[in-house]
């Protein structure tokens, strides 16, 4: 109905994926167990990557992906300011200086030029985002990194599904980071993964998820199993459980579906609102890529519009049309003020971004009706549309 209110993003389970929590919950074995290892199986077939390894989030595979690089006080990783304040954190919790550098005004990634004057001899990684499921031009990237001895870590928390130069994001690189939060293209409810080719790495974030114990619960609760362990090194909780994976087993099943159809509410969208003066609206990359469009986050003109952006999303709000603020700049929360010395006017156009983003509802459920409704709203908020 017109009057229900429309949230900017809302996960689509699957009545399979229902039924398989219930069979989880009945077989007895809910946390990381069989389930978690099928997805994981699941996962690397999809990717075509030699180790996919869950989490209980993206934080923590962030989290694990940089301690696993063994930081050193002092050593610094690049990053954007235009990202969830996960990206930078992780980098603080593992040791290490979050570095900005600016990003593309027009794709909202992080501008390789401006990585290439932020190295020094102190950097150790390179943390690119794909912006929205759009990905960085990730050659100049890589071949940067390359030159320099750079690890990279992809924070492909919004990019499950989107592909690089005819390669799915997972498949290829260094190393990659996904996120399952309930408003990501898949969900596990709460979860996460990491992808990588490098053994050792994946080995050492596999010790560090669960305790740095040797052997996993399923090896030692099973019949056949032992109680016996080794502690290989100090390592955290961060496994994900049985009851996730059974959402997860199902969703992946269905993401190319759910992306298909966030690509038609995102190309309808635009179609739309291309002659709005009051958007400058998402465009499209001028390498080859496949958008996996977890987000549609234009920029709002306020003169054009006659209001800033906190004003137009509290309008939409009063009209029960959720919207989202994806993000506000980084380098402007207190914290990293404080301790790591940044200014406003220190990165312009990740403030230009911040100042008048907003994403508009989008998930595949959305009907074009529910479209309309939010073009609608709109275009009577505007006046004269």
């Amino acid at each position: 109905m017109v009057n229900e209110f429309l949230p900017f993003s809302k996960p689509c389970i699957s009545s399979n994926a229902i039924n398989e929590v219930v069979d989880c919950l009945q077989s007895g074995w809910i946390t990381t167990g069989p389930r978690v290892k099928r997805f994981e199986m699941a996962l690397q077939r999809y990717f075509e990557t030699e180790h996919a390894l869950t989490l209980s989030s993206a934080t923590a595979g962030l989290h694990l992906a940089l301690l696993a690089l063994d930081l050193k006080p002092g050593d610094e990783v690049i990053t954007t300011p235009m990202t969830f304040i996960a990206t930078l954190n992780t980098i603080v919790l593992a040791g290490g200086k979050p570095v900005l550098a600016d990003v593309d005004l027009e794709t909202r990634n992080i501008n390789v030029e401006m990585v290439t004057h932020a190295v020094t001899s102190h950097t150790r990684a390179i943390v690119p985002v794909h912006f929205a499921g759009l990905p960085v031009n990730l050659d100049p990237l890589y071949e940067l990194a390359q030159a320099h001895g750079l690890r990279v870590i992809e924070d492909a928390a919004h990019a499950i599904g989107a592909e690089f130069m005819g390669s799915r994001i997972g498949a290829f690189g260094d190393i990659q980071v996904f996120s399952f939060h309930p408003n990501k293209n898949m969900t596990t409810g709460e979860g996460g993964c990491v992808t990588t080719r490098d053994s050792k790495l994946a080995e050492r974030i596999s010790l560090l998820r669960f305790h740095g114990i040797d052997r996993e619960a399923w090896d030692r609760f099973g019949k056949t199993g032992s109680q016996h362990y080794e502690i290989a090194f100090p390592g955290f909780k961060y496994n994900m459980m049985d009851i996730q994976a059974a959402i997860g087993l199902h969703q992946l099943a269905q993401l190319e579906q759910a992306i298909e159809r966030r690509t038609e509410l995102a190309l309808r969208y635009r179609r739309h609102l291309k002659d709005w003066p009051q958007w400058s609206l998402p465009v499209e990359a001028n390498y080859p890529n496949k958008h996996a469009w977890h987000l549609f986050a234009p920029l709002l003109n306020p003169d054009a519009a006659g209001m800033h952006r906190d004003d137009f999303m509290m309008e939409m709000k009063k009209r029960n049309i959720g919207t989202g603020l994806h993000y506000s700049a980084a380098h402007l929360y207190q914290y990293y003020r404080d301790h790591f010395g940044y200014e406003k006017g220190d990165f312009p156009n990740a403030e230009f971004i911040s100042d008048r983003i907003v994403s508009l509802p989008l998930f595949p459920a959305m009907t074009d009706d529910d479209q309309d409704r939010v073009i609608f709203a709109m275009a009577e908020l505007f006046k004269g549309l």
